[in-house]
């Protein structure tokens, strides 16, 4: 009998691009983010001496985690088809939701804390704006590839969910700040602490 005129499956040519494994742009954009981030926060401690409040901690633990799973993503030659960014996206919303706490805390005058970097800001500041690029890149990295079916949708909602989570349970568990001062501090603040406020003289 001859094959001759049977049709053959056709054989699905291997992807090509960053859909393939290959790490995009905006993944590697995230990787260097964290990595400057990772280490602009321990400059602070190790070259500027300053010393780390509980919820600085909970940043740099989520920055760290983020650049060993990007870092370790893009070696291994994971990119977008593996969804590597709704693995990290969990804890760039997690350290995203503790800075906008600790942001908080300083905005209603509840903490002070010491400058960051090149005295821009201060340093829960900076990290805050470091999470906001790490949150946005990933984002756009895990929607820029459209899908017919609403899985991956799923999974990315899942994703920031989880984060949220994870930054809810460090917030409560932050122990409480020290009590406020009585008298004016000796020198800027070397870590979070109150603010001193002045009694009030009554007339």
């Amino acid at each position: 009998m001859s094959l001759a005129g049977a049709s053959t499956p056709a054989t699905p040519q291997a992807a090509s691009g960053p859909e393939a494994g290959g790490a995009g742009p905006w993944m590697l954009a995230a990787l260097v983010v964290a990595f400057a981030a990772m280490g602009g926060s321990l400059s602070l401690s190790v070259c500027l001496h300053l010393k780390a409040c509980p919820l600085c901690f909970y940043q740099r633990a989520f920055v760290m985690g983020l650049f060993g799973v990007l870092g370790m993503g893009v070696v291994a030659g994971v990119g977008r088809a593996d969804r590597l960014s709704l693995l990290a996206l969990p804890l760039a919303t997690a350290g995203l939701g503790v800075a906008l706490f600790h942001v908080s805390l300083e905005l209603r005058d509840k903490l002070e804390c010491p400058a960051g970097l090149f005295g821009l800001g201060t340093a829960p500041q900076q990290s805050l704006a470091a999470f906001v690029l790490l949150f946005g890149l990933l984002l756009i990295d895990a929607i820029r590839t459209p899908k017919a079916d609403s899985g991956p949708w799923i999974a990315l909602v899942g994703a920031v969910l989880l984060g949220a989570l994870l930054a809810v349970a460090s917030c409560i568990a932050n122990p409480p700040p020290p009590a406020p001062p009585t008298a004016p501090y000796a020198k800027p603040p070397d870590i979070c602490r109150p603010p001193f406020h002045a009694p009030e003289v009554s007339p």
